[in-house]
């Protein structure tokens, strides 16, 4: 069981080290650029991911990081262009970020096994995550800015 643990700790690290070099040096005002006018922008894109690593604290028994219904823009199946309005600033964003990452290596650090009726639920979620960080280093290049991973 120990190993699942060690598995899942290294992703979310991975993918915040990730995350955190896409988002480096990038205004509030490009993430909010819409590429081909509707595709979603970098905002929504990290809004997304700490509105889904919620759902991950919670099933590992931490709280969330915010509210899912004030946030509730960020969430899967919202159509971001028409919810704009209701995007926070980058740089909350990129707070959120922080908690939750820190939340969850605290809580990584400390249990001593998963429940198995989770294991399904905290794959898909790291999955998840791995998808949407990749499309950080896209959103990225469309910005102009050069790649962030070497």
């Amino acid at each position: 069981m120990k190993n699942e643990i060690e598995i899942v700790k290294v992703q979310i690290f991975s993918n915040y080290k990730v995350i955190s070099m896409n988002i480096e040096g990038i205004t509030n005002e490009e993430a909010m650029t819409f590429p081909n006018g509707e595709t979603n922008c970098m905002n929504w894109v990290l809004g997304h991911l700490i509105y889904i690593r919620n759902p991950l604290l919670n099933i590992l028994g931490e709280k969330a990081v915010w509210d899912g219904d004030r946030f509730s823009c960020y969430n899967r199946g919202e159509i971001p262009l028409e919810r704009k309005d209701e995007f926070v600033s980058f740089e909350e964003l990129k707070s959120y970020l922080k908690q939750s990452q820190d939340r969850l290596e605290a809580k990584l650090d400390s249990i001593e096994s998963f429940n198995s009726e989770n294991i399904k639920d905290i794959s898909t979620l790291c999955l998840h995550e791995i998808y949407h960080s990749g499309q950080m280093g896209y959103l990225r290049r469309i910005l102009g800015k050069p790649g962030a991973i070497k």
